[in-house]
């Protein structure tokens, strides 16, 4: 399922011309590559790299001084830190998520598409669980579904992830949220997932 996950999000990079890896993995090839710990291989973990990330914030009246502006409306942010927790009880993701989905008026079921930490595959298959799209402990068989691809119910790191994007730790957050931008402007071209309206990203 992890492997699934990672040749999925192979995919994905190989159409994001702005990708670290732009080169397609299938499920067998990702399962032969490097090991690097246990039951993760090379392609599953995200590389290092450096990189750079920007975006505009501003307010309604200021945007209206634009010439051609294509705004992305920001509906919530949330950001938290950890706290101690008993080791079966709710994560820093569930938590906030939830804060996030009331604060937006949405639900789990109304995002498009989403941009989620994946520093490994194993991260992306646990927040797709944490976010609400599926049940606690059915994150590989929603990947091995394939809901989360493009052409999916609920594509999962358009971009490739940190995976295949790359992973320059302080942009990597707000490279999440310009590929959600790009996507939700209609202008990812052959990774565009058709009729985005809502997008999340969690870092």
């Amino acid at each position: 399922q992890l492997a699934v996950i990672c040749a999925k999000n192979h995919w994905h990079g190989s159409l994001n011309p702005l990708a670290q890896y732009q080169k397609e993995m299938s499920v067998e090839e990702v399962l032969a590559d490097k090991p690097i710990a246990y039951p993760l291989t090379r392609a599953m973990c995200a590389p290092v790299g450096d990189g750079a990330a920007a975006a505009i914030v501003c307010s309604e009246s200021f945007l209206k001084k634009l010439s051609d502006p294509r705004p992305v409306k920001i509906r919530a942010s949330v950001m938290g830190s950890g706290m101690d927790r008993d080791f079966d009880g709710e994560d820093i993701g569930e938590r906030l998520v939830k804060q996030a989905y009331d604060a937006a008026g949405v639900g789990p079921a109304d995002i498009s598409l989403a941009e989620l930490h994946d520093a490994t595959a194993y991260g992306e298959l646990h927040q797709t669980e944490a976010m609400g799209f599926c049940p606690m402990g059915e994150g590989g068989p929603y990947a091995e579904s394939g809901a989360t691809r493009l052409g999916g119910k609920q594509p999962v790191n358009t971009s490739g992830g940190l995976e295949c994007r790359g992973h320059p730790i302080g942009a990597s957050g707000l490279a999440q949220i310009y590929e959600l931008g790009v996507q939700l402007r209609g202008e990812a071209g052959r990774r565009q997932v058709e009729g985005a309206r809502l997008g999340l990203a969690e870092n």
